[in-house]
């Protein structure tokens, strides 16, 4: 059963809009109709006194970083222990190059640096690889919280060729088979990357979707061509995000929304977590002994199934597995690192956004950023004013706080001297 195209939304239909055209507006040298709206990003860039562009170029910066953070809600309960499956499309439509030098090339570039910012702000996720082609599906990368084994698998993508036709339906169910075992306490999500107008499936795909809903699956696509009415419906039906890119840089805007964890579903079990934290058993005076990890015990490959002396034992069952987090298939205990739980703590309580000042206002009472001292500069139009210690940081420490950091540091130097009460500092008595 083929999927049809939702043309009219893609754009792929000729459509007769110009029959109100007024000639006298070309005469004054107004725009065409098909102009207007069109975003002239050249004319945003302009030389200072100087002849320098930094000015322009921070500006830019500026709004598309204050864009990002007014569209994270606070308040809201998130799914941080997330579980997410990447379905990439690898038939014959992949070999186009309307992205350069391909859409399969590209796609590999911007996920390795996907997969790497995702573990770095999602540090006890877990993420599995599918890849659909010749109207069947494969999985080339289990569920695990190892970034390079994962960037590994896409790149080895490089010498896979692409060809046929995908199969949404085949994919979604290969995922949803791992994804519907997970405990209840998870967030379940899977993120299509598709390239083709067209899917090749065995059976009614409406049937695979409410399945998705009915278990909580997240599902979000990005269309590499143009809107696809199947993948319009199942992100619809699931909650997720559906987006048509318009070129590269527009691409990883897309791709970068997911990492930031979605909201919660409202399924999600609430109740406590029972955790482990393991570590490495390492007796001193004495040789580790080689041991086989759980977690590739019935692994057909020979080097990962090999005999190994370092790993992490399970607290409860000591159980070794090779990489964290993971479920132990022993005892069911989630097992966890102590530092990866600590970095996730940023998303519950984020820093709040920085005041925007003008430096002109500014320049009587401070010179220097805050945090690397640096001296405000003629470029420098707008510095940014922490709203709990009042201090003064430029651009640069201003998006290297709120998107790396997670820590005023403002804030941070005056914790040892005053007791924070609400939104105020006040000295101790």
């Amino acid at each position: 059963m083929r999927a049809k195209t939702d043309q009219s939304a893609a754009g792929l239909t000729p459509t007769c809009r110009s029959r109100d055209f007024n000639m006298a507006d070309e005469e004054e040298g107004k725009e065409y109709r098909w102009e207007t709206g069109y975003e002239k990003t050249w004319e945003a860039i302009q030389e200072d006194d100087e002849g320098l562009l930094e000015g322009s170029v921070a500006e830019i910066i500026q709004r598309a970083k204050r864009k990002r953070q007014a569209e994270r809600h606070g308040n809201m309960r998130l799914g941080m222990m997330r579980h997410i499956y990447l379905i990439i499309d690898n038939s014959e439509c992949m070999n186009n190059q309307d992205l350069k030098p391909t859409r399969q090339l590209c796609t590999i570039k911007l996920l390795e640096g996907f997969i790497d910012e995702f573990f770095d702000q999602n540090p006890i996720s877990q993420m599995g690889i599918i890849i659909t082609k010749n109207k069947r599906a494969e999985k080339i990368s289990e569920l695990a919280g190892n970034p390079r084994k994962h960037i590994k698998a896409v790149q080895q993508l490089n010498e896979v060729p692409c060809s046929g036709e995908p199969s949404l339906q085949n994919a979604l169910e290969l995922a949803l088979r791992s994804l519907r075992m997970l405990p209840s306490h998870a967030s379940r999500e899977i993120l299509i990357i598709m390239g083709s107008l067209t899917t090749c499936d065995p059976g009614d795909i409406s049937v695979t979707i409410q399945n998705l809903k009915s278990q909580g699956v997240r599902c979000s696509v990005i269309a590499l061509a143009a809107q696809v009415h199947v993948c319009h419906k199942l992100c619809r039906e699931t909650g997720g995000l559906f987006g048509v890119i318009l070129d590269d840089c527009h691409f990883r805007d897309q791709l970068y929304q997911h990492v930031d964890p979605p909201p919660a579903a409202t399924f999600l079990d609430s109740s406590l977590i029972k955790m482990g934290f393991p570590h490495h058993m390492v007796q001193e005076g004495k040789e580790t002994p080689l041991t086989m990890c759980l977690c590739h015990v019935d692994s057909s490959d020979s080097e990962k199934s090999k005999l190994n002396s370092g790993g992490y034992f399970c607290p409860q069952c000591c159980s070794k597995y090779c990489e964290l987090p993971v479920e132990c298939r022993a005892c069911g205990l989630t097992l966890v690192s102590a530092p990866h739980l600590a970095r996730s703590y940023h998303h519950l309580f984020p820093v709040e956004n920085f005041n925007e000042l003008e430096l002109k206002d500014m320049q009587d009472k401070v010179e220097l950023c805050f945090s690397c001292q640096k001296r405000f500069g003629e470029h420098d139009k707008h510095v940014y004013e922490c709203g709990i210690c009042h201090k003064i940081f430029c651009l640069d420490c201003d998006l290297f706080i709120h998107e790396s950091l997670h820590t005023c540091p403002g804030c941070a130097t005056n914790h040892s001297t005053f007791q924070t009460t609400g939104h105020e500092a006040v000295p101790p008595r």
